[in-house]
């Protein structure tokens, strides 16, 4: 039986963390673009829609540098399919290894483990 809180089974979850981070903030960044975007075309002064292209600017650099540290990393690799495909493929099984862990392991009991004071 594994001990799922002993933190020699995390071994590679800061890295899986650090891809999916990585990703929400490149998506969510995308979306910012998106946003900028659409409000820029309907914005009804110039000096609004200047602001709204400087932050537009300005997500679109933070779009290419997120994209350049996930590919420095192979976290991301937009020009190779083959290689993208491959990673989603073992994203989407690490995901679905995770959900068949048992959410409550039959022993939760760490009594004895940490220092408590008497009753």
């Amino acid at each position: 039986m594994n001990d799922y809180l002993d933190p020699i089974n995390s071994v590679g979850m800061p890295e899986l963390t650090d891809t999916a981070i990585a990703l929400e903030f490149l998506l969510s960044v995308k979306n910012g673009v998106r946003n900028y975007a659409a409000a820029l075309t309907e914005s009804p002064t110039p000096e609004v829609r200047t602001v709204l292209l400087q932050h537009l600017e300005a997500a679109i650099d933070l779009h290419g540098e997120v994209s350049e540290l996930m590919m420095n990393k192979s976290w991301f690799h937009p020009y190779n399919m083959d290689e993208q495909i491959q990673l989603d493929l073992k994203s989407a099984q690490t995901a679905v290894d995770i959900a068949k862990l048992p959410l409550f392991p039959g022993n939760t009991n760490r009594k004895g483990l940490f220092p408590t004071p008497p009753k």
